[in-house]
């Protein structure tokens, strides 16, 4: 396994790798799938990546298994929470895996990428969303020290969604 941070002309591998692991994720809750197909075409498109990637605040790794990108992460430095109370936070926006690959500890490797850079970010936490019956992701935060700090949902078309938020200190 190789983790890369990502560039600009990542962005093609970054906004397939999303397509294909929210749907992977989220795409059995649609019961209609042009809400689910609108919301991928409005989030994850090449140009929307590349944006982001170019954006200070952001920065973006690349989890790549025999030379075949299988994962990517998001930072986001600066994003306060209204459940956190700290001056300087930071939110791990995303870490999806190809779920082929989700045993060989990728997310955990990418994890611990975007923790080291949290760190050296002199955030005091970092706070992420997860779905609340996602049991494999919080499972997997909980074991790495996040706790629960708040609920909140997230409307896609038709679809509501409930997640909570999760925190860690990292001083």
């Amino acid at each position: 396994m190789r983790i890369v941070e990502a560039k600009v002309s990542d962005a093609t591998y970054i906004a397939l790798l999303a397509r294909v692991t929210f749907t992977e994720t989220f795409g059995h809750f649609f019961t209609d799938k042009t809400d689910l197909y609108q919301y991928l075409d409005q989030t994850f498109g090449v140009q929307k990546i590349r944006n982001s990637i170019e954006k200070p605040n952001n920065i973006f790794w690349l989890a790549y298994i025999d030379e075949l990108p299988v994962g990517y992460a998001k930072l986001k430095l600066n994003s306060p929470s209204k459940f956190i109370v700290a001056e300087n936070v930071c939110q791990l926006q995303k870490i999806y895996v190809l779920k082929d690959f989700l045993s060989k500890k990728v997310g955990h490797s990418l994890q611990n990428e975007l923790l080291s850079r949290a760190a050296m970010s002199n955030s005091e936490k970092i706070w992420l969303s997860v779905l609340k019956t996602n049991a494999r992701a919080i499972n997997f935060y909980e074991k790495n020290d996040f706790e629960i700090v708040g609920d909140h949902d997230f409307q896609i078309g038709k679809e509501n969604f409930k997640f909570q938020a999760m925190a860690k200190n990292l001083i």
